[in-house]
């Protein structure tokens, strides 16, 4: 990401992206770089007041470039030619994404949207606080002794942090009070439970080679005395959490229009600045009511084909075909190597020479990770990371001192875990086709923002820009795994009921953003169109609430992904040959975790 370059762009995205890392350390670790690992956000008022000062003069500064660049050359003088992001469609991207996001950082920082973040909600606190030492061992970057360091030092941090977090944050809605206390529970395992087993990894590491550099006893001792302070320092958070923050919560920061609504003028900037999506949100919600309309028909006339009554019992079968316990874990692996397999036959893009190893979610994270933004697959580093990623999956069950669970135990779990949750999610959508192949080709775009905007941070994404084409392109690939018959008749029902899904998502983005619904009406819409459950349709309600722009993303990302296909395949090369679907993918993924809008734009030569 640092490459420091010799053109007035790349010498602006120098100081923007250095400026990234200082504000923003834990997004940093994720990202890779790792310059910041032993600090936390500096969330005073001074520092929250220099990053809105900064932020507003890297964006005056980006502005006047592009202004100099459109006035002296023309807006396309650093687009190339053809197709494909060359080094000087890269420059074009990398501006207008980054001043976008700086436009949106704003919005952040500044009064209007300061209370959707720094100021009016805990979970943003809790969220840094729960990863900014466990990033340190889910990227594996750096040896233990580096790692155990700057973990240390910032659960040092964690008390200054925490009370500025309560200075900040004077009233929020309550259901963003509950999701904080929710994650101090994460919080708290992970510096008690999660820490007792990491001295043991760092005890067994060097036991078992040693080669591999350890920390010291100090360093260990220093590493145990932080977590503890830290986590009485969280625990007094939680308890100020419970008996005051969710005591003073106004009335109606609930209701349509209240706080949980971020507004019609912000939710457009995050679809015109992030997405590059310039339809009215009320365009929007139109299309997504009868995708969701049509997808709803579809599901209802063919719950009988599976000796069903209604799409719910359909979808209940979907249980029945589970791993069994010896073959749990390598399922995973094996329905990869079908992916694969399925891929290279049809030709459908470059596999790229990145393996995953699913392994059992480790011990230090086990008791924390219900509670947290704790991803099964998360995004690789862009830079710094390993040759082998570990999808980290649910381990099965086991009884008191490791002993085996209950075979009804057992079995609940094997049906929560069944084969379409393991083909469908684990692998398709994330570990292979979706997910996994589409950051191996972001990592090597020419984009500099394309390579990192969609890796997973504490609790969202790096930059809301790489949202469009990292899920659109994940929901997509389960699109095209079904296409090449390689699901099951139920597993292709499902997809159908997943499409609605997106629908909804859709919907509730808009029209809670923009004062039609508040947390309950978004929670029950979900009930009633897409069939959540009430607890899972109230916690995907208040996640949508807290990231306006950040739901919407699946279906219009999906979408424009199938659109952009028809009209590239539908031309000849320059040579007048047909145009092949590998072509098409492996060109499409080049360009890295932008908006799908601006590579259909590139491609085709319209937004």
């Amino acid at each position: 990401m640092n490459e420091p370059g010799n053109s007035p762009t790349q010498r602006w995205l120098d100081r923007f992206f250095e400026s990234y890392c200082r504000l923003r350390p834990v997004n940093a670790s994720f990202i890779g770089e790792h310059e910041y690992d032993h600090r936390l956000p500096d969330v005073s008022d001074a520092g929250l007041g220099d990053a809105l000062a900064e932020t507003a003069a890297l964006l005056e500064a980006g502005t006047a470039l592009q202004a100099e660049i459109d006035g002296t050359a023309g807006a396309e003088a650093e687009r190339a030619e053809g197709e494909g992001a060359g080094a000087k469609d890269a420059e074009w991207i990398d501006r207008t994404l980054a001043t976008g996001f700086l436009r949106t950082q704003l919005w952040e920082y500044g009064p209007e949207g300061s209370g959707h973040f720094h100021r009016g909600n805990p979970t943003f606190y809790t969220g840094e606080a729960a990863f900014g030492p466990m990033a340190l061992f889910l990227n594996h970057a750096g040896d233990w002794p580096e790692r155990i360091e700057a973990a240390t030092s910032r659960m040092e941090g964690l008390p200054g942090f925490l009370d500025q977090a309560r200075a900040n944050v004077r009233d929020a809605p309550a259901a963003w009070t509950r999701r904080a206390l929710d994650e101090c529970e994460g919080i708290l395992a992970f510096l008690r439970d999660g820490v007792e087993a990491l001295d043991d990894d760092v005890l067994r590491a060097g036991a078992a080679d040693p080669d591999i550099p350890t920390p010291t006893p100090a360093a260990m001792a220093a590493f145990r005395t932080a977590a503890a302070r830290a986590a009485v320092a969280v625990e007094e958070h939680r308890i100020h959490l419970e008996t005051d923050t969710l005591q003073r919560a106004p009335a109606g920061t609930e209701a349509p229009g209240g706080a949980v609504c971020a507004g019609e003028e912000a939710f457009v900037l995050h679809l015109r600045d992030a997405h590059r999506i310039m339809e009215p949100p009320a365009d929007i919600v139109r299309y997504a009511e009868s995708v969701l309309e049509e997808a709803r028909a579809w599901l209802e006339e063919h719950a009988g084909d599976f000796g069903a009554a209604t799409p719910a019992e359909a979808m209940a079968r979907l249980a029945d075909a589970h791993p069994e316990a010896d073959t749990y874990y390598s399922d995973y692996t094996r329905m990869w190597e079908e992916t694969r397999a399925m891929a290279e036959e049809h030709g459908l893009l470059t596999w790229p020479d990145f393996p995953i190893e699913y392994v059992p979610r480790p011990e230090w994270s086990r008791a924390a990770a219900p509670h947290l933004y704790f991803l099964f697959y998360r995004s690789p580093a862009a830079v710094h990371r390993p040759p082998v990623h570990q999808y980290l999956v649910n381990p099965l069950p086991t009884g008191p001192e490791g002993e085996p669970a209950p075979a009804d135990e057992i079995q609940a779990f094997l049906r929560s875990n069944n084969d379409s949750v393991l083909r469908l999610n684990h692998v398709v959508h994330h570990g292979s086709i979706g997910h996994h192949v589409q950051n191996w080709h972001a990592f090597r775009a020419p984009s500099r923002v394309g390579r990192l905007a969609a890796v997973d941070c504490a609790s969202r994404i790096a930059m809301l820009c790489g949202g469009t084409m990292a899920e659109g392109w994940a929901c997509y690939a389960t699109d095209l795994v079904a296409e090449f018959g390689s699901l099951p008749p139920l597993e292709e029902y499902a997809e159908v009921h997943s499409r609605a899904r997106m629908a909804c998502r859709a919907i509730v983005d808009v029209k809670l953003h923009c004062g039609e619904f508040g947390l309950t009406e978004a929670a029950e819409f979900y009930q009633r169109q897409a069939g959540m459950p009430e607890s899972s349709a109230l916690g995907e309600a208040v996640k949508n609430s807290m990231f306006p722009g950040g739901a919407v993303m699946y279906l219009l990302g999906t979408d424009t992904i199938h659109e952009l296909r028809r009209e590239w395949l539908a031309r000849l090369d320059p040579d007048g040959t047909p145009r092949t679907l590998r072509a098409f993918h492996d060109t499409f993924l080049s360009h890295g975790s932008i908006p799908v809008r601006m590579v259909r734009e590139i491609m085709v030569g319209q937004p």
